[in-house]
């Protein structure tokens, strides 16, 4: 039997998690603020989670998904990777490695191939920023991992699986969500075209509206999981489900 090195997964919040594979730590789209605009982070960043950190993976120009302040804490020498059309942006703040990717192209990170994907999403950057097609990635080592950035349902899903671990968003950060996001019920509907060995919903329970925190906890900051494991006993897929709050990680 092959051996296979540890893989470790940080849910850190929203769409930033920390990936460990084949002696390689990348962590997707770093926010790591305690305020960002109007939103307010229900938990807090442990620091310790972007220690250590070889590259970043970001998937589309979002404020909540490419963060400049939040980047800059990670230090401008580190390698980001970002969709063709946003490294203008990043060079601008004088980040040094800067790695501009469209779909289907493959990079190398350490032992681990990274190759972007697409996503049913829409990539600009405000009314009058940068815009750029938004991305998924697969990284591939001993292991696969599928990190779907923000993203629907789309045609070609079934084809970038299977995989042994599936990152789905499954929420946002207020009380609804507006096209090109994954809702718990078609975020069961990806696993099933996916084929993942493991799914670990990511996108929830971590940032709300200041205003719609003043009388205590959303309800969409933890319902947003119970609902998926609900719709994931309604497919039939044999994926099992890991639910990891803000800060929580595992290893396999």
């Amino acid at each position: 039997m092959q051996d296979l090195t540890p893989l470790r997964i940080e849910y850190v919040g929203h769409g930033t998690v920390v990936v460990d594979l084949d002696e390689v730590r990348l962590v997707t789209d770093p926010l790591l603020r305690n305020r960002v605009a109007h939103l307010r982070r229900a938990v807090p960043v442990d620091s310790r989670a972007m220690r250590g950190v070889d590259a970043v993976l970001i998937s589309h120009a979002h404020h909540d998904h490419l963060d400049l302040p939040s980047l800059e804490k990670l230090g401008k020498k580190l390698p980001v990777v970002v969709p063709r059309g946003l490294g203008g942006l990043l060079r601008k703040r004088r980040f040094e490695t800067v790695v501009e990717v469209e779909v289907d192209e493959r990079i190398r990170i350490g032992a681990l191939e990274v190759r972007a994907v697409p996503a049913e999403h829409e990539g600009s950057r405000g009314p009058f920023g940068v815009s750029a097609e938004a991305l998924g990635y697969v990284v591939s080592g001993s292991r696969s991992v599928y990190f779907a950035g923000d993203t629907d349902l789309f045609e070609g899903m079934a084809e970038l699986g299977p995989v042994d671990v599936a990152l789905l968003p499954i929420w946002g950060w207020g009380p609804s969500l507006g096209p090109g996001h994954l809702d718990p019920k078609s975020a069961a509907e990806a696993v099933v075209l996916l084929r993942p060995k493991l799914v670990i919903p990511i996108h929830w329970g971590t940032y709300t509206p200041i205003h719609l925190g003043l009388r205590g906890a959303p309800r969409f900051l933890d319902l947003p999981p119970v609902e998926f494991a609900a719709a994931m006993k309604e497919v039939a897929s044999e994926a099992e489900v890991r639910v990891l709050r803000p800060g929580e990680s595992l290893e396999l």
